[in-house]
């Protein structure tokens, strides 16, 4: 079974709606900065005439160092993300590592991610999809994109009919990812598919104790997955890239999304167009 669409909250992604953009910081740090993020997203969206859903996580489990910034943790995190919700009106979203975390998420958001080093990990899936807010499953690093049928088949069987799949690069020897466009293609036999633009620019381990990358490569993939004919883009953005506690490298700055995303959706208006 193919879900053609997806409803999240107020919106739809899939063939014949408009391109969704999935945005923000990699962690939530204060409820000031979230904000400020927020507002110039929801303000994007608006211009731009695009749904637009706020991601930021509570806690970020899977980092390089045990010293890294993980986020305020769920408690704190959720209530950030409901005053987003309640000064913008975006729809929002989290990473979940727990089964256990599922149904608290899903209190807030209406849209639950589950993290590519996670995809394999029934209980979680299972607990998402009984919740009965649409999933964003990012594939796995070490993942052929035809395997992820299994993981739609779990999600449709859990109950769940409205889900994602995303593209975040799959890694080529050591330190570096590789984005196979074809992926793209794959997965929509079974689901709309989102590219993360960010996360595949990633070097895991590249700053040592920390994920380094470039992000200067992340328009150049982004445009090639829009000519792929992509659903939806994630992209993580702060207003300093360099002082964001988790990500920072391959991070855009939150002044250059709209053009990011004006020259995207003139890709997308062409393909439209034939």
């Amino acid at each position: 079974m193919k879900i053609a669409s997806t409803t999240i909250g107020s919106f739809s992604c899939g063939a014949g709606h408009p391109l969704l953009v999935i945005a923000g910081p990699c962690v939530l740090q204060d409820e000031d900065t979230a904000l400020a993020i927020a507002d110039h997203l929801r303000m994007i969206g608006d211009t731009l005439r695009i749904p637009m859903v706020f991601k930021a996580s509570f806690d970020k489990a899977n980092r390089t160092s045990r010293e890294a910034y993980r986020g305020p943790g769920m408690r704190k995190g959720l209530k950030i993300l409901e005053t987003v919700i309640q000064r913008t009106g975006l729809p929002v979203t989290t990473d979940i590592h727990l089964p256990e975390q599922a149904q608290p998420a899903a209190e807030v958001c209406d849209l639950l991610q589950i993290p590519a080093f996670l995809v394999r990990q029934t209980d979680l899936l299972v607990a998402a999809a009984e919740t009965g807010k649409a999933v964003h499953v990012k594939k796995g690093q070490f993942m052929a994109p035809e395997d992820m049928k299994h993981v739609a088949e779990k999600l449709l069987n859990a109950g769940c009919r409205h889900f994602l799949f995303c593209e975040r690069g799959t890694f080529f020897g050591y330190g570096r990812l590789v984005t196979d466009i074809t992926s793209l293609v794959t997965m929509r036999a079974f689901a709309p598919v989102v590219f993360d633009a960010t996360h595949s620019v990633q070097q895991p381990g590249g700053l040592g104790s920390a994920t380094g990358g470039n992000r200067e490569m992340v328009e150049p993939l982004a445009r090639a997955a829009m000519a792929a004919g992509i659903d939806g883009l994630f992209l993580e953005t702060h207003p300093n890239p360099s002082e964001s506690p988790s990500d920072g490298a391959s991070m855009i700055s939150l002044d250059r999304v709209k053009g990011l995303l004006e020259n995207l959706l003139s890709i997308r208006s062409t393909l439209d167009a034939r």
